[in-house]
């Protein structure tokens, strides 16, 4: 296809909206996904942790209680 401007480009023959809405509708998943899936990875990275904690001071007490 041969645009002569920018804004021919931009409205893809009438179809521009539904053009770059999907990519912009698309490129919002996509970071959302980043997102949330970052968010449950610190959340899990700390509740393991906190388990981590726990079982090691647990162990440590009954090292020391022995």
């Amino acid at each position: 296809m041969n645009w002569s401007d920018v804004t021919d480009f931009f409205s893809m023959g009438g179809y521009g909206l539904y053009v770059w809405g999907s990519y912009l509708v698309t490129l919002v998943c996509i970071v959302g996904e980043i997102v949330l899936v970052s968010n449950r990875r610190r959340t899990l990275e700390k509740r393991y942790g906190h388990i981590h904690d726990i079982n090691r001071k647990k162990e440590i007490n009954n090292e020391t209680s022995s």
